[in-house]
C-alpha cells in the first residue's frame, strides 16, 4: 500500500512538472525525451520522492543533478537534429546524458566526468538502462574530449569563469556550445555558435551551477 501511494505521488509530481515546463519550453521533442527518462533513478534513493520537483538535487561529492527546467532549456539550446556527434562535460549522475541519448537516436554522445566515483556510477547506470549511443569516460587533464572531436554540439553542466576556447576549438563550423559563464556564485547561460567568421553568442538567462574545476576553469582552492 505504501509503495503504491508513493508511486502515485511520484507520477502526479511528474505530470505536474511537465505541465509546468510546457509553459516555458517550446521544443516538444526535448520534453518528450525528458518524459522518457526516469529522473528518480538518477538521484540518491533518499531523494527519489523529490525527483520531479523543479529543483536541483544533491548527488554526492558536492555535485548536483540540474533543475529540470535548466536541463530542458540547455537541451533545447543545443538545437539537435538527432544525428549529431555531441559532448557533455560533467556527467554527474548521468541524467542529462540520458536525455541527450533520447535526442540523438541516430547520433552519439560522449560524456566526461572528473569525479571518479560519479563517473563509475553514471557509466554503470547508463549501461544498465541500455543507452547504447552514449560513451561515458573519466575526464582527462584537458577540458573536453579532443580525442573524439570535432563535435556538432557541446554542453557543459558546470560553471566556467569564461567562454572556454578549448571547447570552442572542438566544435565543427556550425556547432553549438551551451555553457554557464560567470562567477562561482552566479552565471549566465550562453549559446556560442562557431561560424566561418568566428563565434556568435546568444544569452539565454541567469543560472547557477557548481563550478567547473581544472585547467581553463576555476582553481580547486
Amino acid at each position: 500500500m505504501f509503495k503504491d501511494k508513493t508511486a502515485r505521488e511520484l507520477n502526479q509530481a511528474r505530470r505536474d512538472l511537465f505541465r509546468n515546463l510546457r509553459r516555458n519550453i517550446r521544443s516538444e521533442t526535448v520534453l518528450r525525451a525528458m518524459e522518457q527518462v526516469p529522473r528518480e533513478l538518477f538521484v540518491p534513493e533518499e531523494s527519489r520522492h523529490q525527483a520531479y520537483l523543479n529543483m536541483p538535487l544533491g548527488i554526492g561529492e558536492g555535485q548536483t543533478i540540474s533543475q529540470p527546467y535548466i536541463v530542458a532549456a540547455m537541451s533545447e539550446a543545443l538545437e539537435l537534429r538527432g544525428d549529431e556527434r555531441a559532448l557533455e562535460v560533467g556527467t554527474g549522475s548521468g541524467y542529462q546524458a540520458a536525455v541527450l541519448s533520447r535526442l540523438l537516436p541516430r547520433g552519439h554522445l560522449y560524456t566526461v566526468e572528473r569525479v571518479p566515483s560519479l563517473a563509475a556510477q553514471a557509466k554503470t547506470l547508463l549501461s544498465r538502462q541500455c543507452y547504447r549511443n552514449v560513451t561515458a569516460e573519466l575526464a582527462g587533464d584537458t577540458l573536453g574530449a579532443a580525442q573524439h572531436a570535432p563535435f556538432d554540439a557541446i554542453i557543459v553542466t558546470a560553471a566556467s569563469p569564461k567562454l572556454a576556447e578549448e571547447l570552442v576549438s572542438q566544435l565543427k563550423v556550425g556547432g553549438r556550445l551551451v555553457i554557464p559563464v560567470g562567477s562561482r556564485n552566479e552565471q549566465e547561460l550562453i549559446q556560442a555558435r562557431r561560424t566561418e567568421e568566428g563565434i556568435s553568442l546568444r544569452w539565454l538567462g541567469p543560472c547557477r551551477f557548481v563550478p567547473l574545476i581544472g585547467k581553463a576553469a576555476f582553481s580547486e582552492e
